[in-house]
């Protein structure tokens, strides 16, 4: 038997990308898995991958900045699926370059804090009161090894709102754990997604492996299979960590 099989695995940030690996296999290991971003075409080249694979999927579009998007979401997801027993708050990204302290603006500190440690509270905030209904889940959040270690080249912005997830993420772990959820932390390095394969030269993908004692950059589908563990039974005894998928980058 598939490690998810009867599970509804929802996946935020999924149209590429870490989301759309973590979503790919979750469906292969037997979850209903539910897709979501807002791009509908990427988010339909996701899906038809899973349902080539015999893989039982949805998308949804929404905001997850916004709690009424969060609630029609989780409105089409249980009518379609059943409540969400996995949740992988992947959504989020770096809407600020790295730059001196003082040159980072009120508008890029609050669109880095909003797109990360915002969404991440309002999307588990959404789905967690059906879990506690029910006495079970599995709460994934992303946090990145930008918040793990400091680093001159960091987007502050994006590292402390990372790093405000890492806190969530044990806070709500010691919360959330006598209603039998758990909720653990990812904090991957630099991963090869389609993105960072097209935008980081290839220098700087030789000087960035040089700094790992992994001698390769991360891919989508090590940060997959990562979460596939925190989602399943056999993390069943796991709760409250912060797990680094850094190859060895971040030791803590």
């Amino acid at each position: 038997m598939a490690t998810l099989t009867g599970k509804v695995a929802l996946i935020t940030g999924s149209s590429r990308g870490i989301g759309a690996a973590i979503a790919t296999l979750f469906a292969r290991e037997g979850a209903r898995v539910v897709v979501h971003g807002r791009d509908r075409a990427a988010l339909a080249k996701v899906a038809s991958v899973i349902e080539r694979d015999d893989g039982s999927v949805m998308q949804v579009t929404g905001d997850v900045t916004k709690s009424g998007d969060l609630d029609t979401m989780r409105s089409e997801v249980e009518r379609a699926f059943g409540s969400v027993d996995v949740l992988a708050v992947n959504a989020g990204g770096s809407p600020t370059r790295p730059g001196p302290f003082e040159s980072i603006t009120e508008e890029g500190w609050r669109a880095a804090v909003d797109a990360n440690l915002t969404a991440t509270f309002l999307t588990i905030k959404c789905f967690l009161p059906g879990m506690k209904e029910r006495k079970s889940g599995s709460i994934i959040t992303m946090s990145s090894a930008a918040a793990r270690r400091p680093h001159p080249q960091s987007p502050v912005p994006y590292a402390a709102a990372k790093a405000g997830i890492q806190i969530l993420t044990q806070h709500l772990a010691a919360q959330a754990g006598p209603f039998g959820i758990r909720v653990n932390c990812l904090a991957p390095e630099t991963i090869l997604t389609e993105k960072n394969e097209a935008n980081i030269p290839d220098e700087m993908k030789k000087s960035l492996v040089e700094m790992l004692p992994i001698r390769r950059l991360g891919t989508p589908d090590d940060v997959a299979r990562a979460a596939l563990f925190l989602a399943s039974d056999a993390s069943a005894w796991i709760t409250g960590q912060i797990i680094d998928v850094a190859g060895g980058a971040v030791m803590a």
